[in-house]
């Protein structure tokens, strides 16, 4: 029986969604990884009998007050929930990440990373982030909107990695959303068993036969086949085999039966190959799949996937009082390599002229725009507006106002400059500081000191933190 002083439930959030795609590229969207992610996690919550939820379980375009509620509503805003927010991340890493809220301790992060590091997944931090206009907030909504709960955003990977992330998150995304499962049963001291190898479901109160035939794909008497019933009636908790092998090889392909939830992109992406080939090779005129269609699939063979931005750089066009150094110094990148790129012999620009910006160069994605409170921003695939003012915690409206923009349309790589923004230091106190010699030392007041760090009083305590305001 599960202890509810322990855990109230848990909250699966499949990051983004529906118009809002997240981050893409290598064959990986991150709305539909995270979705995967999510609902592997789900499944396997409640084969351990831990109270589950979803805050997405279709490919559904959510804000983030719709999806901030619909964390509070599913069990509440106490510090006996968890909140699992998961992420592919991207930006040239490689390796896992996790953030936590403010208001909670590393304790569960920590544990998270290491199970993810038993799963085979390097790891790389965990930490907290602030609102950088308002320091005593979370940066992210998922932790400023989910009060007492005990919230997480998972990043599993970089989908843009130079090392082997990419392959990981496509073949082994499941042995990582188990770790986090683990993970959580450790944590809350809860027991733990491991899933049974190959397809197998835990009968739920509420299921029948049918039901559970339906969810895979397969008909009543494949499931009493397959589990050799002679009846029936079915027990909570018993294990059922719900999936024969779902390929077979037949010379130069494997033959695929499809299931429930398949689509030729997600069968593409499992078997590195392309909707293209596989609608070629079966003669498809859709990509519409019926339950049980039988697909060939080619076998042994490694298939580049074209990613949707060229991968040797984007196009900038020069506007009226460009210089090669304004533009250089924009996109984090020397004239040198600028000139060198572009087979440039002269600084000499025409309005007009197309230059090529080297992606793989631009390794700041926020950078000072020297006006004192604000950074300027380089739009990266799968950014949009709303997730880019979501994440500085500003209006959509604010940052078109600050960048002159008449539309909601973005381009890769361009620069946009995010208002109202500040940035800071960690401070840890030590023996003999005060308030006063600290604010003398970084050139700040003690007010300012004490309003950024919500202090009511000038007492510290040795290794305490403050924030210290860079600029």
């Amino acid at each position: 029986m599960l202890d509810d002083r322990a855990l109230t439930g848990v909250v699966i959030d499949a990051g983004h969604g529906g118009s809002d795609p997240g981050a893409s590229g290598n064959g990986i969207v991150e709305k539909d990884l995270t979705l995967l992610i999510s609902k592997y996690m789900y499944d396997r919550l409640r084969e351990l009998g831990i109270p589950v939820k979803m805050t997405r379980t279709t490919d559904e375009t959510i804000d983030s007050t719709t999806r901030s509620e619909r964390i509070r509503d599913a069990y509440g805003a106490g510090d006996k929930v968890i909140v699992v927010s998961n992420h592919i991340n991207a930006g040239g890493g490689d390796g896992a990440e996790v953030i936590y809220a403010l208001r909670n301790n590393s304790k569960f992060s920590n544990t998270i990373l290491e199970e993810l590091e038993a799963a085979g997944q390097n790891v790389r931090k965990n930490y907290q982030q602030r609102l950088p206009s308002n320091p005593s907030k979370d940066y992210y909504f998922i932790h400023r909107n989910t009060p007492n709960t005990e919230a997480v955003i998972v990043e599993y990977g970089f989908l843009d990695s130079n090392k082997d992330d990419v392959n990981e998150l496509k073949n082994n995304y499941k042995d990582y959303a188990e770790a986090v499962v683990r993970a959580i049963t450790k944590y809350k001291n809860l027991p733990y068993t491991a899933p049974i190898e190959g397809d197998f479901y835990t009968v739920q109160k509420g299921d029948s036969l049918w039901s559970i035939a339906t969810k895979y794909g397969i008909t009543v008497d494949e499931l009493k086949k397959l589990n050799n019933l002679t009846s029936n009636v079915l027990k909570v908790g018993q294990t059922l085999k719900v999936k024969s092998t779902t390929e077979k090889d037949v010379g130069d392909y494997l033959v695929y039966t499809v299931k429930s939830g398949d689509s030729l992109y997600s069968i593409a992406r499992k078997y590195n190959t392309t909707v293209d080939i596989i609608k070629s090779i079966n003669n498809l005129t859709s990509d519409k799949l019926t339950i049980n269609e039988q697909l060939l699939l080619p076998k042994g063979e490694d298939i580049d996937i074209e990613i949707e931005e060229d991968t040797k750089g984007i196009t900038y066009i020069v506007k009226p009082g460009d210089t090669l150094y304004k533009i250089a110094t924009s996109y984090g990148i020397s004239v040198d390599r600028l000139k060198s790129v572009n087979n440039l012999k002269s600084d000499t620009l025409s309005v007009g002229e197309e230059l090529l910006i080297p992606v793989s160069d631009i390794t700041v994605e926020e950078k000072d725009d020297n006006t004192g409170s604000n950074i300027s921003y380089v739009v990266v695939s799968g950014d949009n507006l709303y997730s880019i003012a979501n994440k500085y915690g500003v209006s959509v409206d604010d940052i078109k106002k600050a960048n002159n923009l008449t539309s909601n349309v973005l381009q890769i790589g361009q620069v946009l400059i995010i208002p109202g923004t500040e940035t800071y230091a960690t401070y840890t106190v030590k023996e003999g500081d005060t308030l006063y010699k600290i604010a003398n030392k970084y050139g700040v007041s003690v007010t300012d000191l004490m309003t950024i760090n919500n202090l009511t009083g000038s007492f510290l305590s040795v290794g305490e933190e403050l924030l210290i305001p860079t600029k």
